[in-house]
């Protein structure tokens, strides 16, 4: 079984989760700014996070049905973040804060591995996008992208995929075309 989708059942088994929001297209679960140290599940819909910079949006990742999401860096350090997170449709998510989820996760060495494991996931999925943008072409990318994350071209438009890419929306209709 997928360590995260068991990590999930065992919160929802434990009663863990403080609420749900119900978040409406565009709505944003975190402004720029705030200190968000809580965990979502996203139960159905999805989400983006992004900063802003000159007046420009950067999109730096994507949360959709059945993963976990958060401001990786206000969740770490308890301080403000400079992040945004938007739902990109209607979403659901369920809520756990960090102190629980922290103390779920040292419960039991099985829980701290999987904890061990997101963390190391996420930072090669950061060292590997990294990579990507300062070191291929828009094409490279798109297509590197297209076969790691698929479900991505399925859930998010093509505007933020874009932005996620660090390409205007003209340049993937184009790579997308040929």
């Amino acid at each position: 079984m997928n360590p995260i989708a068991h990590l999930k059942e065992q919160i929802d088994r434990e009663g863990l989760w403080i609420t749900a929001l119900q978040l409406e297209r565009n709505q944003y679960l975190k402004v720029q700014g705030s200190m968000d140290t809580n965990l979502y599940w996203v139960a159905e819909g999805s989400l983006r996070i992004f900063v802003v910079e000159e007046n420009e949006e950067h999109t730096i990742r994507f949360g959709y049905t059945h993963n976990f999401i958060t401001a990786l860096d206000s969740f770490l350090d308890e301080k403000p973040s400079d992040l945004y997170i938007q739902a990109l449709k209607k979403t659901t998510v369920k809520v756990i804060d960090k102190a629980t989820f922290m103390n779920f996760m040292k419960s039991t060495p099985e829980n701290n591995t999987t904890w061990q494991l997101m963390l190391e996931q996420l930072v090669l999925q950061q060292m590997e996008r990294e990579r990507d943008i300062l070191t291929v072409s828009p094409l490279e990318r798109y297509k590197r992208v297209l076969k790691r994350s698929p479900q991505l071209f399925q859930e998010i438009p093509n505007k933020y995929i874009a932005s996620y890419l660090r390409m205007t929306p003209e340049t993937l209709s184009r790579i997308k075309k040929s």
